[in-house]
């Protein structure tokens, strides 16, 4: 089973989510990574150069980081997801998939690594896609105050085709 098959009629906990997350992370490959990486890269043509080469190794090794951490994560989670917050995310995800289908062919895995991490932070870690802490212009971070994550650049991906903005746990970063 998949996860973009999941019955969103009942409750889905958790550990249901992790388990088919960890099964979808065992049909990736290294070539998968090499492959989402190209993507992340021409995905990333108008960022400043100032911070492209630093962004590109973040998310590599976060990649890699999050898929080992998917694998290998033996933690009990209590709860539920939000079924409707997460169908709308794998919504948003095939969306995303297509588009990298046109760049890459169909029927590439490559999209699965950024899939899995996306979810595995957003609905079974109950963390924002990017870590506290990850840069943006300006010298901005996301920061955590309290319980909640801020995010410097939200209200402007919430649109943008390619960003998980839209489903991300993270606030916008009210104006200082």
């Amino acid at each position: 089973m998949l996860v973009k098959d999941l019955d969103f009629e009942g409750k889905i906990s958790k550990m249901d989510l992790i388990a088919l997350l960890k099964e979808e992370a065992q049909q990736i490959h290294m070539n998968d990574f090499i492959k989402t990486c190209s993507f992340l890269r021409k995905s990333m043509e108008h960022v400043h150069p100032k911070f492209k080469e630093e962004y590109i190794k973040m998310y590599v090794e976060g990649f890699l980081k999050g898929y080992r951490d998917v694998k290998n994560d033996k933690t009990t989670y209590e709860g539920f997801v939000n079924n409707e917050k997460l169908e709308e995310a794998i919504i948003l995800l095939e969306q995303q998939e297509k588009l990298m289908e046109e760049e890459f062919g169909k029927g590439n895995p490559s999209f699965k690594p950024y899939m899995i991490l996306s979810l595995y932070t957003t609905f079974v870690m109950d963390e924002p896609v990017h870590p506290e802490g990850t840069p943006f212009p300006g010298g901005l971070t996301v920061r955590k105050n309290g319980k909640i994550y801020y995010c410097p650049v939200k209200a402007n991906n919430e649109n943008n085709p390619l960003a998980v903005c839209g489903f991300c746990i993270a606030e916008q970063e009210p104006d200082m």
